[in-house]
């Protein structure tokens, strides 16, 4: 990594309360960081209360999975992962008047098919086509447009914690005119999807302060941002309007949040009584 790089130490803390004991369950953690061209890292662990065995895989998408089952009666159950990352400050973007042309995408079809599909959290109505159509017909290359939807959204929809939940889509957001970032990255991506693009939605962690102090532990955030194929790959945060840098740490990549929850499973027992988060993130250098 370069001399420009962040080291950070993640820990995220996620679980469920029940109303009374239940029997068995069935999980599956997406908490594990990737180790790519931006970040690397150094390393990780997920540990589970009640004490389980726990095995890793590499799920369709590429996301790492953290399986286990619990037999042993239990009221609660928590998943603590640990991880400490090198991360990358921004690359550079794809120039807007280079990069693939929109018959090019054409020759792509195949290669990122399931990237090109509505889902039931990224699909539009006919209002947002409409835009969408604007937005293609007012610039000449894909990564253009594909900048252009990003600052779109960014102004359209305003960022507003605890505006939404887990289970909602684009086309509340964009009718109510906020959302939270899942919301903003589900809107983005439908719309580059609509325009044409293949576009995925990224999970991932966000050190909330650009000048961050090092050894200073802050509440951090689980977070969500979109990437594009316009020629290669592009990271952007549609959120914050910035590009992927050494503040963001990928987890996960899918078609939608659905693809990439960061905790998820099946039990026998009575009704859940809630779910907690605890994101902490340190700058380390």
């Amino acid at each position: 990594m370069s001399v420009d790089s962040w080291r950070l130490k993640i820990q995220h803390k996620s679980g469920f309360e029940y109303a009374g004991p239940v029997s068995s369950s069935y999980n599956e953690a997406r908490m594990w960081p990737r180790n790519e061209a931006r970040q690397a890292v150094l390393d990780a662990k997920v540990e589970v209360w009640p004490p389980a065995r726990t095995y890793k895989y590499e799920d369709y998408w590429g996301t790492v999975v953290t399986a286990f089952d619990v037999h042993a009666p239990h009221e609660q159950l928590t998943v603590t992962a640990s991880s400490t990352v090198e991360t990358l400050p921004p690359g550079d973007l794809v120039p807007p008047g280079e990069g693939a042309s929109w018959s090019d995408l054409e020759q792509h079809v195949d290669r990122w098919y399931e990237m090109r599909l509505p889902t039931r959290r990224t699909g539009v109505d006919e209002e947002l086509r409409s835009i969408v159509a604007d937005l293609r017909g007012t610039h000449g290359t894909p990564q253009e447009a594909a900048m252009a939807v990003c600052a779109f959204v960014r102004a359209e929809v305003a960022y507003v914690p605890g505006s939404t939940g887990v289970q909602s889509d684009a086309l509340h957001a964009w009718a109510q005119r906020k959302g939270v970032c899942q919301d903003i990255s589900h809107l983005a991506v439908g719309m580059l999807r609509e325009m044409g693009l293949p576009a995925r939605y990224v999970s991932g962690y966000l050190h909330p302060k650009p000048g961050a102090t090092i050894g200073e532990s802050v509440v951090g955030q689980s977070h969500a941002w979109v990437e594009w194929w316009a020629g290669r790959w592009t990271s952007f945060d549609p959120t914050n309007g910035i590009p992927i840098g050494e503040r963001h740490v990928s987890v996960g990549r899918g078609r939608e949040y659905a693809d990439v929850p960061p905790l998820k499973g099946i039990y026998s027992g009575p009704k859940s009584t809630g779910q907690g988060v605890e994101v902490t993130i340190t700058r380390l250098r």
